[in-house]
């Protein structure tokens, strides 16, 4: 079945956000036991890599919704909306002028509940892996869009890769789209990457629960859940990776926009969470390569905080070798992440 979809923008006055926004026919009926989304391009996806399968559907070029306190936001229908997590008060009240009901979160970061609450706005933290979805986390969510009141905004921390697919679960439940589309929806408009084929094994692949399942199932839509261990360390990791990612830019100095977020300080976050990774049950249980790349994490990590101590003192040469740990440390995470966190 072909599917039409109009393209549209609202402008917020005076906030610089624009929503890039898709209609979609609500009118396929789900009924019980496990959904089956139907399309004439459903059978093509049998033996194929699902990756490849989310060029099947064509989408039209559409750029992504964009203001400092909300990035990568694509309007998948009038029901769900995907994007980053979303960044103070600005963020929740794009989202309230929106009329957002429910936030969904699937990163491990504790969601900020109170902030959302202030805005009318309810939270269900659902944290789920970059590898895929497991059955668990899908009945979760699929509860979630079935029974909670929409809109929905869902994200993980970019926005990219985790809550395009949590969003895409939405779009099988709650809009009855097609697997291909939601597929194309994650590669050719959020941009998840095809480093996390467990993501898009998930949506091309996994048995999707039934209104019946889900309305058996006992589930009280936790506003937070803690996540411990290494998941828990992989929440500080990435978002002071990407300060420092940043302020290397700039020669290690802060950006007079954002005074607070120094080199230093970002640097010693991560040491800490690395140390705090290193010495967690989770790692002692891991393979022989796992410890090794997270020795070798702590070691640089450390390095690094005292190059941008000497940076902070005026050192100019330590910048350089401050450059150089940090790229070191950026191979040791991919060589870790394509194996242990991706697949």
């Amino acid at each position: 079945m072909k599917r039409s979809y109009i393209l549209f923008s609202v402008a917020f006055m005076g906030l610089g956000l624009i929503w890039a926004c898709g209609s979609a026919d609500d009118s396929r009926h789900q009924g019980g036991g496990v959904l089956q989304a139907p399309s004439d391009t459903e059978d093509e996806l049998m033996g194929r890599d699902a990756y490849d399968a989310a060029l099947l559907v064509k989408l039209p070029q559409v750029a992504p919704a964009e203001s400092p306190a909300l990035h990568n936001v694509f309007e998948l229908s009038d029901h769900i909306i995907s994007g980053s997590e979303p960044h103070g008060e600005t963020a929740f009240r794009l989202l309230e002028e929106r009329g957002v009901k429910t936030i969904i979160s699937v990163d491990g970061k504790i969601p900020d509940v109170e902030m959302a609450r202030r805005h009318g706005i309810r939270y269900v933290h659902i944290p789920i892996e970059y590898k895929g979805i497991s059955d668990d986390e899908i009945l979760r969510l699929a509860k979630t869009f079935r029974e909670l009141e929409p809109p929905f905004y869902v994200h993980c921390f970019h926005g990219r890769h985790r809550g395009p697919a949590a969003a895409a679960i939405g779009r099988l439940v709650k809009d009855g789209v097609s697997r291909a589309q939601a597929l194309a929806e994650m590669r050719q408009w959020s941009g998840t990457s095809s480093k996390y084929r467990g993501l898009y094994d998930t949506i091309a692949r996994a048995s999707i629960p039934g209104a019946e399942v889900t309305g058996a199932f006992r589930y009280d839509f936790p506003s937070a859940v803690r996540v411990e261990g290494i998941r828990q360390s992989m929440v500080v990791i990435p978002r002071a990776f990407d300060h420092l990612k940043a302020l290397k830019k700039n020669r290690w100095a802060a950006d007079p926009r954002h005074p607070d977020i120094d080199a230093l300080n970002e640097s010693l976050k991560l040491a800490e969470a690395f140390a705090a990774a290193e010495a967690s049950a989770d790692t002692a249980g891991r393979p022989d390569d796992f410890r090794a790349w997270m020795k070798s994490s702590v070691k640089e990590s450390a390095a690094l905080v005292e190059l941008l101590r000497r940076v902070e003192q005026g050192d100019g040469r330590a910048a350089v070798d401050a450059d150089a740990a940090f790229g070191r440390m950026k191979k040791l995470c991919a060589s870790c992440h394509g194996i242990y966190r991706n697949q």
